[in-house]
């Protein structure tokens, strides 16, 4: 086991219960130490939820781990059936319960004899696999157990609607910006007159699982999670699914055309050239944007990214394709999905960066010298220290990435606030010059106290003196501008004398 003080995804059941609680009328029992149980107040913190069904945890203490936890997990499962009467209650298994190797799936069919609510234990494996797996594996579980049952009993539901119709699949609790991005896609659904059918788990019952093969098409907007199930099905009952992510203007557009072509193969044609004219060029400011003199101002700016698959890969596409911004490197610390983001970048940025070592990224960056960076609330930690902003475009994130405003990334209001984050964080830099100018805040004591990273006998006291004048958004850049040009020249001792030459020598 590998000792982690910050994790870019968390642990196997995390990733359970965002799923269970996603759904209404699931409850999720957890067996593990007190302590463990901290996933009900990052939900009501983070998404400010009012009405939800919290988890239970089946503590494990002394008297547990001396007299085992058969009986004490039964109960509590008993319990909670009669006093919340959900219709499924998912064993949600940790590393607690592996390490003390517990037959939870025993107690599942033991307590399924006293129960009325369908009792399953999520199948994840948490030494294999982390939060967005297990994410995904649970849901993929879940819609096979509710469509086994609904053909057992001869409920299942495959005649498809009159009218073409979509499933929605993978929206989820905790998810970045996923409730605002569900009302974008609900929105956009309904302007190409398309019905939706069943979304799940966000927003949806396991009572309508045995509505899905009804669906002409099932929709995959993020690949973290949700991807399975639309390959389930698809085995199961042939429906044909769009993974393809609407995020951007160009994406958008790929995405609507993937979902006319997909039903154009059973015989209904969906014009959705005219709308994607009149969104792109009326509607969506983003496009306007893009051709701007404010956008033009950054042609030439460089940037990274790194995140989630989905947000990483779309993210990169926005800037270097509609915004003639340079990417140095793309990356994701989504290590099972890196053939998919190789494909989705290739071409598109300097390099590409498969990892979940968070200091890795940090010396990446600190090599890099990027103008901004578009990554997670750990990348925003790092540009904090270096003095270069940070766009948050992917979980994990913070509070403050769950706005009580509507700010979803899908779609075209999404492209719209896409943009607004991509300039603003480019002109952040330019902000804090100012602060330090007018002495807004002591940032610039801040900033000199930074300074001494990577600093070494090159560098003269006077010339030290002077690269501390510099704007903290561009003193990282003149310093390896300056250490390049003195390397390349042989010069032994960095001088005022010698940044004047590099800057000259660049502009030259």
């Amino acid at each position: 086991m590998k000792l982690a003080y910050w994790m870019y995804s968390g642990p196997a059941h995390i990733g359970t219960l965002r799923v269970a609680s996603s759904f209404k009328n699931v409850l999720s029992i957890m067996h593990a130490p007190l302590g463990d149980d901290y996933f009900n107040v990052m939900k009501s913190m983070l998404e400010r939820e009012r009405n939800f069904t919290p988890i239970t945890t089946s503590i494990v203490d002394r008297h547990v781990l001396s007299k085992g936890s058969q009986e004490k997990v039964i109960s509590n499962i008993i319990r909670k059936d009669s006093e919340e009467q959900p219709d499924l209650i998912v064993i949600t298994p940790t590393c607690t319960s592996s390490i003390l190797q517990e037959d939870l799936q025993n107690f599942a069919t033991k307590a399924s004899l006293e129960s009325k609510a369908d009792i399953i234990l999520a199948d994840v494996n948490h030494y294999r696999i982390n939060e967005l797996q297990a994410a995904d594996r649970t849901l993929e579980q879940i819609i096979e157990f509710y469509i086994t049952k609904a053909k057992k009993y001869k409920l299942l539901k495959q005649k498809k609607t009159i009218h073409p119709s979509v499933n929605i699949i993978g929206t989820c609790s905790l998810g970045f910006h996923n409730q605002h991005d569900l009302h974008e896609l609900t929105k956009l659904f309904k302007d190409l007159n398309l019905d939706i059918n069943v979304c799940i788990p966000n927003e949806g019952s396991v009572n309508e699982i045995k509505y899905l093969p009804q669906a002409w098409i099932n929709i995959v907007p993020y690949r973290e999670i949700g991807l399975k199930t639309a390959e389930y099905l698809n085995t199961e009952f042939g429906t044909p699914y769009v993974a393809i992510p609407p995020i951007g203007i160009m994406e958008i557009a790929n995405f609507i055309r993937k979902i006319q072509h997909t039903l154009k193969l059973q015989d209904y044609d969906l014009p959705v050239e005219s709308y994607i004219y009149s969104q792109t060029k009326f509607i969506s400011s983003s496009s306007w944007f893009s051709k701007s003199i404010d956008c033009q101002n950054l042609t030439g700016k460089r940037a990274i990214v790194f995140g989630d698959a989905t947000h990483s890969a779309a993210i990169t596409k926005i800037l270097t394709r509609e915004m003639g911004i340079q990417v140095s490197w793309a990356g994701t610390y989504c290590k099972h999905d890196e053939t998919w983001f190789r494909n989705q970048v290739e071409g598109l940025c300097d390099n590409i960066i498969i990892t979940e070592d968070h200091q890795l990224i940090k010396d990446l960056i600190i090599k890099s010298s990027p103008s901004a960076i578009f990554g997670t609330q750990m990348e925003k930690h790092i540009g904090k220290r270096l003095g270069i902003p940070c766009g948050i475009i992917s979980s994990p994130c913070h509070i403050q990435d769950f706005p009580l405003s509507y700010k979803p990334f899908i779609g075209y209001e999404g492209a719209n606030q896409i943009a607004d984050l991509i300039y603003h964080s480019f002109t952040l830099g330019m902000e804090e010059h100012l602060l330090e100018l007018f002495g807004g805040h002591d940032i610039l004591k801040q900033e000199n106290s930074k300074i001494n990273i990577d600093i070494d006998n090159l560098w003269s006291k006077e010339a030290y003196e002077e690269l501390k004048q510099i704007p903290g958004f561009v003193r990282e850049k003149v310093k390896k501008n300056t250490e390049t040009f003195a390397k390349k020249h042989n010069i032994n001792e960095i001088t005022p004398t010698i940044m004047y030459k590099a800057k000259e020598s660049l502009s030259s």
